[in-house]
């Protein structure tokens, strides 16, 4: 089995921590050298204690879910013999509360606009490889999210 790994560090920095008053910028580091700004939502904590140019864990969700279901439709294509030449999603998060009150990521709308070589499937081909890529998606089966794939084109 293989692994993944990332590591997330955060420091306090000044401010007022047991009054909540403190940054909650953190960073994102993968093995293979990326580093990325993490931060809360905007709507989650006051604007002085987060930085929107972050990346915050449900965006990374979303990204996550989006890339996973990309990079398996690449390859459900390649092996149905549909050659992709650009493939962009504008993918959408939804949260929602629980029985319990707490909040969670309960939708994710993946709405792929796909360019294909000179053999383009029919829609039923199309909608079939996206049934196949997110059922081979590592990502996708790994959360309980619903996950819906919206064509855009």
């Amino acid at each position: 089995m293989a692994e993944h790994k990332a590591w997330v560090s955060w420091e306090f920095r000044g401010g007022e921590f047991l009054r909540g008053k403190y940054s909650r910028e953190h960073t994102w580091k993968f093995d293979g050298g990326a580093v990325v700004m993490g931060a809360p939502a905007p709507g989650n904590v006051p604007a002085a204690f987060g930085n929107t140019a972050g990346v915050d864990p449900e965006e990374a969700l979303v990204a996550a879910l989006s890339s996973c279901h990309m990079l398996t439709f690449l390859f459900v294509a390649f092996k149905a013999g549909f050659e992709v030449l650009k493939y962009e999603d504008e993918a959408v998060g939804e949260t929602s509360r629980l029985e319990s009150g707490a909040m969670w990521v309960s939708r994710v709308r993946l709405r792929p606009l796909i360019v294909y070589g000179s053999k383009r499937p029919t829609a039923a081909e199309e909608e079939g490889l996206h049934h196949r890529a997110h059922e081979e998606c590592i990502v996708a089966n790994s959360v309980r999210t619903e996950v819906l794939v919206e064509g855009r084109g």
